[in-house]
């Protein structure tokens, strides 16, 4: 585990994630149907070389796939978890669609996820996006010197299934800084009070991912889409935090 105890440092992890923010509001001010997502990549991508930082996830070799991640977003629409590819694909009203951006910028890595709704959607698109924003605010309740990671972790799990929801168990948080992803994995499930001490200097990317149905999930021919098992809805929420010695503080919002 990674600490990061120089406040230049945090401050440098913050520009990194206001720039990812404002991606990310860029974004969602032109999802709606008709689009594709090949249209939100490139708008990212122009944004993010604008900002002369690099797009963290565009060439990235996952712990799964032995092909390049090809675009600058992770674009996952219903069933799909995380990892979704830009392309040709449509978005339609009544689409719930998650967007996963991370920058590189003067050497530190942000990384946030954000769900919208496109168009009109009904009232289970409604509930799982505001049930999952609640369980990543939940989760950043706990990041506090002296609790544990687990506290974290139990934190989604419960909230998820009080409503109703199954968590991802395949795929995790995990710390960031100088690397897009560093120890520890931050889980989305477990016991509270368990695990390693939240100290001054940590900083996670916590990232609850609430499945409508069962936990499962599986990964596409492309090598890089996770999809439920069951093709039932899922829901993808991710913000970059660092833990003070005053509370934490979240590095991909704007204050």
């Amino acid at each position: 585990m990674i600490i990061y105890k120089s406040d230049d440092e945090i401050k440098l992890m913050k520009r990194a994630g206001e720039l990812v923010c404002n991606v990310l509001l860029k974004l969602e001010s032109l999802i709606k149907p008709g689009i594709s997502t090949e249209f939100l990549d490139k708008i990212a991508e122009k944004m993010i070389i604008e900002h002369n930082a690099k797009p963290a996830f565009k060439g990235y070799l996952g712990r799964i796939s032995k092909i390049p991640f090809p675009g600058t977003i992770c674009a996952s629409i219903n069933e799909e978890v995380v990892h979704g590819i830009p392309g040709k694909r449509i978005l339609k009203d009544g689409d719930l669609i998650s967007i996963d951006v991370g920058v590189q910028l003067d050497g530190f890595f942000g990384d946030a996820a954000r769900s919208f709704p496109v168009g009109n959607v009904n009232e289970k698109v409604q509930k799982i996006i505001k049930t999952t924003r609640d369980a990543l605010n939940a989760a950043i309740g706990k990041c506090v010197e002296g609790n544990r990671l687990g506290d974290i972790s139990s934190t989604i799990e419960q909230l998820a299934l009080r409503n109703g929801y199954s968590v991802v168990k395949d795929f995790v948080g995990h710390g960031i800084g100088r690397n897009m992803h560093e120890d520890p994995q931050v889980l989305n499930y477990g016991p509270a009070h368990q695990g390693p001490l939240l100290k001054k200097g940590i900083v996670l990317a916590i990232e609850p991912m609430l499945n409508e149905g069962k936990s499962e999930v599986e990964v596409l021919n492309d090598n890089w889409t996770v999809v439920t098992s069951d093709r039932k809805l899922s829901c993808h929420f991710e913000d970059t935090v660092a833990i003070t010695s005053n509370g934490s503080i979240i590095l991909t919002r704007i204050n």
